[in-house]
């Protein structure tokens, strides 16, 4: 096969599908032959068509989470061989091939075969993860139970800690449950909310609190969970604006803000490698959260199913084979 498919966003909510030549590795470089790709939430913004959108999109772009097989290796590359199973953090994924650094390739291992793998989200988790230093003995909240939070949710869970998961959606508490969470909570009263966790904790709220939607009012709630000395991780993807946050509160409890986003390529690839080391002996099992599977053809029911959230919805894949 000389060409691939890759998708264009062409517009607002609009995509085609193209053929174009293989794009050949350069020095460093390995090309991959995607299997899938995960579809993040951070891909709405930019498939709303927001005024500093550009259209049409380069090829496959957008897409950040692919897995497959290495099938062209570049110059200089000693690491990988054609044939490797991987995972990457390239960034042009919605396409059957992709390009990507060696040294941004993570190995998948026999245990994983068969298995999709979107290397990002996992490794952006336990990224998350490790920066929260959530051990066991203390009581957690996570707020939005998405695919991160019911990810952050196992991963609490295991470190024996006492999760409580709050979430909008009925069908998202019980994934949180699933994933080992002692508590669940609608997200529908402020104040509700509040009194409900005072009430769990004896008053004294949470040690950790991991904001994981990217709105201002969870990151409201996030604050007035947080204990005295307490951490509050902002997890949720926050591209939409400017936030207010409650300063005085913040200020008066002496809570510690971490923001959980990695950007620098080195770290990502860590989580990706302990993600991968992490569902290979079987601690990890994400395999239940990939709800929804598109084909590439279909990659604007995929976006639009992750902005509108049907009910059982957690995460779209889109897949190549």
């Amino acid at each position: 096969m000389d060409v691939m498919r890759a998708a264009v966003v062409t517009g607002p909510g609009e995509i085609r599908i193209e053929e174009y030549s293989l794009p050949e590795p350069g020095v460093g470089e390995v090309r991959i032959r995607l299997e899938g790709c995960g579809v993040c939430a951070s891909n709405l913004t930019p498939w709303s068509g927001p005024d500093w959108m550009t259209f049409p999109t380069a090829p496959g772009d957008l897409g950040h989470e692919g897995w497959g097989f290495v099938d062209a290796v570049g110059e200089g590359v000693t690491t990988l061989s054609v044939g490797d199973r991987v995972a990457a953090l390239s960034y042009k994924s919605y396409a059957t091939h992709d390009i990507a650094a060696a040294d941004a390739v993570v190995p998948l291992p026999p245990e994983l075969a068969g298995q999709p793998f979107p290397g990002e989200p996992l490794g952006c988790a336990m990224n998350i993860f490790r920066r929260s230093e959530i051990v066991a003995g203390q009581t957690v909240a996570i707020i939005g139970i998405g695919f991160l939070g019911a990810i952050l949710t196992r991963l609490a869970s295991n470190a024996g800690a006492r999760v409580i998961a709050i979430s909008r959606r009925p069908f998202s508490l019980g994934v949180a449950r699933r994933m080992g969470a002692t508590e669940t909570i609608p997200m529908e009263d402020h104040n509700g909310i509040i009194e409900r966790v005072k009430e769990l904790t004896g008053g004294a709220f949470c040690d950790r609190v991991v904001e994981a939607v990217g709105k201002q009012w969870p990151l409201d709630l996030a604050g007035e969970l947080t204990r005295e000395r307490g951490k509050l991780i902002v997890a949720g993807y926050h591209q939409d604006g400017a936030r207010q946050v409650n300063m005085w509160l913040w200020n008066w409890r002496g809570i510690d803000v971490i923001n959980a986003h990695e950007r620098d390529p080195r770290i990502y690839i860590q989580g990706i490698r302990e993600a991968v080391d992490a569902v290979a002996s079987g601690a990890l099992d994400p395999s239940s959260l990939y709800t929804h599977r598109f084909p590439l053809e279909r990659l604007d029911d995929a976006l639009n199913a992750t902005r509108d959230r049907p009910d059982g919805f957690l995460k779209a894949l889109v897949t190549y084979e």
